[in-house]
């Protein structure tokens, strides 16, 4: 049997199980990735990062979440495996990579500070209207690498979010792939608080990259906040 390093990482309380992959000897199966990632039980992670070499770029970005689907970008996680890179050499501290969703660029800035450049967002929809916990919840679209519904909301304490975000996601409006839910509450001119339900994590989670990209453009879009 052998034994295989990684590094346990976090952005913003996303965590993830970090492998150097660029030998190309790891081989996970679906039910490997959800056994490491276990909560309780496993190393415990919202999901599994690996660096893979890539041709033109400082590395390759493959991302899983924990319940072995593998998606196409990772904000935090992205976060995280830049230093991860930068530590152990892979990369420099302006850096090039790819991931699932196309190339990107980013920054070791001071302290543990990464700087990340998201893909092109696509797909706006705003207006759409999804009933959930027996109520009609108005919200807009936007894939920001991943897909991701985000609803303005107030009393964001009192919301069910794992009940009332899983029946979004699964919901037929966003069928097949299904879709991230972002809710938001404003709490000054310029700040909003953000709770997330995770597509393939399948439950709340202490922060969304992709996430928060998808609200502050929502935000934006509707002139709520300035750029």
């Amino acid at each position: 049997m052998e034994t295989l390093k990684f590094a346990k990482m976090n952005g913003t309380g996303n965590d993830f199980v970090v492998f150097d992959n660029r030998a190309g000897r790891i081989k996970f199966s679906k039910q490997d990735i959800v056994k490491i990632c276990r909560r309780k039980f496993g190393i415990d992670a919202d999901g599994l990062l690996m660096i893979e070499k890539k041709k033109g770029y400082d590395f390759y970005m493959r991302f899983y979440n924990n319940d072995g689907s593998e998606a196409g970008m990772c904000g935090n996680g992205s976060r995280c495996i830049c230093r991860f890179a930068y530590l152990i050499g892979a990369a420099g501290r302006k850096m090039s990579f790819c991931a699932k969703d196309g190339p990107h660029r980013a920054e070791i800035m001071a302290g543990t500070n990464v700087r990340v450049l998201m893909s092109e967002p696509h797909s706006l929809n705003d207006g759409i209207k999804v009933r959930a916990a027996g109520r009609m919840f108005t919200g807009g679209f936007v894939n920001t690498g991943v897909p991701h519904f985000v609803i303005e909301t107030k009393n964001i304490d009192k919301l069910d979010i794992v009940k009332t975000g899983r029946e979004i996601r699964f919901s037929k409006m966003f069928a097949p792939a299904g879709t991230n839910v972002m809710f938001i509450e404003k709490i000054s001119a310029d700040k909003y608080r953000i709770r997330s339900y995770e597509r393939g994590v399948e439950d709340e989670t202490l922060a969304c990259g992709t996430g928060a990209t998808a609200s502050a453009i929502i935000l934006a879009s509707r002139g709520r906040v300035k750029s």
